[in-house]
C-alpha cells in the first residue's frame, strides 16, 4: 500500500514539475494580471443577495509560491451599495500549461450605505482562484473565483460569494 502511494505521489509531482517546464519554455509571463467581471454575493445569515461588478490587479513576487492580488469589488443588492477592498496572499499551483490553481487569503475592508446608513468594517477573506489560459503567450484568459468573507463587527456577518470573466496579461 505504501508503495502505491508514493509511486502516485512521485507522478503528481513529475506532471507538476513537466507542466511547469513546459510553461516556461512556451510563455513569456506578464509582469501582472488583470481581472475584470461580475461578482455575485450571498449573505449566510439572512439570505439577501448581491449582483455586481469585480476589478483586480495581480502580480508573482515569487515565482511558483507566492502571488499577491489587490481587488475591489462593488456589488448592489435591495437598500444596499456595498464596496469592498482586498489584499490576498495566493499559494499557485500549475495544473497545465493553460490550467491554474490558487488558494488565497487576507484582509479585506468593506464600506457599504444600507437604507443611508454608511460604515466601515474590516475582516478576512479566502478564495479559490482558477485561471485558464487559452493562448500560449497568455495575453487573455479567463477566471473563475468562489470566495468567502468573514467580518470582524458586531454579528460577525458572512458571505459567499464568486466573481468570474476575463483575465487580461499585462506586459
Amino acid at each position: 500500500m505504501k508503495i502505491i502511494l508514493i509511486s502516485i505521489l512521485v507522478f503528481c509531482l513529475l506532471i507538476n514539475a513537466d507542466a511547469q517546464k513546459a510553461l516556461k519554455d512556451s510563455l513569456a509571463e506578464s509582469f501582472a494580471i488583470g481581472e475584470i467581471g461580475p461578482a455575485a454575493s450571498l449573505n449566510i445569515k439572512d439570505g439577501k443577495s448581491s449582483y455586481g461588478y469585480s476589478l483586480a490587479v495581480e502580480i508573482t513576487p515569487i515565482e511558483n509560491w507566492l502571488e499577491l492580488e489587490s481587488g475591489v469589488t462593488s456589488i448592489y443588492g435591495s437598500h444596499i451599495k456595498e464596496t469592498d477592498v482586498d489584499f490576498l496572499f495566493k499559494k499557485p499551483w500549475t495544473l497545465s500549461s493553460k490550467l491554474e490553481f490558487m488558494l488565497g487569503i487576507g484582509p479585506v475592508w468593506e464600506h457599504s450605505n444600507s437604507y443611508g446608513v454608511n460604515t466601515n468594517d474590516f475582516g478576512g477573506e479566502a478564495a479559490l482562484d482558477f485561471m485558464y489560459w487559452p493562448f500560449t503567450k497568455r495575453q487573455f484568459g479567463f477566471y473563475f473565483e468562489p470566495e468567502y468573507d468573514y467580518k470582524f463587527k458586531a454579528g460577525h456577518e458572512q458571505s459567499i460569494g464568486f466573481s468570474g470573466g476575463l483575465l487580461i496579461g499585462i506586459p
